[in-house]
């Protein structure tokens, strides 16, 4: 791609772009707490089980 066509591409989406609104940022926030949550969750989950395995668990 050339750079006329990049900037183009780029100033397109721009125009298409909009603010949410208060709404749609709540359910934005939601569902990234609830992904964190999630892959804290395994995370947590897979390390308590590592442990275990290795017996380093007192």
């Amino acid at each position: 791609m050339k750079l006329s066509e990049i900037l183009y591409a780029i100033n397109r989406v721009l125009k298409l772009s909009r603010k949410p609104d208060f709404d749609e940022f709540k359910l934005s926030l939601r569902v990234c707490f609830l992904g964190l949550i999630i892959v804290g969750t395994f995370g947590f989950l897979i390390q308590i089980m590592a442990t275990l395995m290795l017996g380093l668990g007192g």
